[in-house]
């Protein structure tokens, strides 16, 4: 049921890291006559995160302007999307992303279960910081007055990032596994609460063995059971959060490939999954994908996108010899 291997991004320090000479030839690219992608891509894509604030930092020191803001104004469309984000601290993306996910002209729902359902306590956190910080609002209000319903109940609870950590009884886990059993053969507003309440709550180790002993119980895997006895986005996020319990590659590469294959390349999606992960699991996340659906993530990228955009999107996925 868990993989519990080593997690692996695509990104990482880069060597000899100079961030003076990297805002030299940032400067220099994107105040030509015309703007030097290329550049943006080999410094960008090839340098971790904190490097890449340090580059920032030198950038502003050097020409008395933020890096971010020139980015955004020299380049367009969705490969300024990938640009930009890179630019962010991990809470500080989460943040931004979760914004224009509940602010926008549409919320995007998928955007909030990626988000809640994968991230740790400390995570949570320091989105929840970063949030206020930045947009000088509640993370929790605006889930309340923009989502509804035991969906609304459940990314509440999430956000609340009160998952108990390393702890399992292995005497309670029968009892939560005959709740969820009940939860999904009644169907209340009762048994949606506690149903919800173990998923959101219980910490992994915990939930491995009651997903065990509710296979035991019913016979049927949890997933299976809750995409027959809910619907909608509250079933959507049940789901992401058992899977991503299991193991969040898999989950990753799911959403991935539904993205690239079941939405006619979402971009929001791609891009968002590819720099949230990219120093932490998309190394796994590229190894489940092909294990999975028999084409690399690298190959189905290339096919779908084009131009810088896509360059800067391989680059940050990055690719085995026989991908290319």
């Amino acid at each position: 049921m868990y993989c519990g291997d080593y997690t692996q991004g695509t990104i990482f320090p880069a060597p000899n890291f100079n961030p003076i000479m990297d805002a030299q030839v940032l400067g220099g690219a994107l105040q030509g006559i015309s703007c030097e992608k290329d550049v943006l891509i080999d410094i960008l894509t090839q340098r971790c995160n904190s490097q890449r604030l340090m580059i920032a930092e030198a950038y502003r020191d050097m020409y008395g302007r933020d890096l971010i803001t020139d980015l955004k104004e020299n380049l367009s469309h969705h490969f300024k999307e990938v640009m930009v984000g890179l630019m962010y601290p991990p809470a500080s993306y989460d943040a931004h992303e979760l914004w224009h996910a509940l602010k926008g002209v549409d919320t995007e729902e998928n955007c909030l279960i990626d988000i809640l359902a994968s991230r740790s306590n400390m995570e949570i956190f320091q989105m929840k910081e970063a949030y206020l910080m930045q947009y000088n609002n509640d993370l929790q209000q605006d889930i309340d007055s923009e989502t509804s319903g035991h969906f609304r109940d459940t990314l509440m609870n999430l956000a609340q990032g009160t998952r108990m950590e390393g702890y399992a009884d292995p005497s309670s886990a029968a009892q939560d596994a005959m709740i969820l059993w009940e939860a999904c053969q009644r169907k209340t507003g009762e048994h949606k609460d506690m149903l919800q309440m173990i998923l959101c709550n219980k910490s992994y180790q915990q939930l491995w063995m009651v997903f065990q002993e509710f296979q035991n119980i019913s016979g049927q895997d949890l997933v299976d059971a809750i995409n027959e006895c809910y619907d909608g986005y509250f079933q959507e996020l049940l789901v992401a959060i058992v899977l991503c319990v299991r193991d969040k590659p898999s989950y990753f590469a799911y959403r991935l490939y539904n993205a690239i294959h079941e939405f006619g390349f979402h971009n929001k999606t791609v891009i968002r999954i590819l720099i949230a992960r990219s120093e932490i699991d998309l190394m796994n996340i590229r190894q489940r994908y092909k294990q999975r659906y028999g084409k690399s993530l690298f190959h189905d990228i290339k096919h779908f996108a084009s131009g810088h955009y896509e360059s800067a999107l391989l680059a940050i996925c990055a690719g085995d010899a026989e991908d290319y």
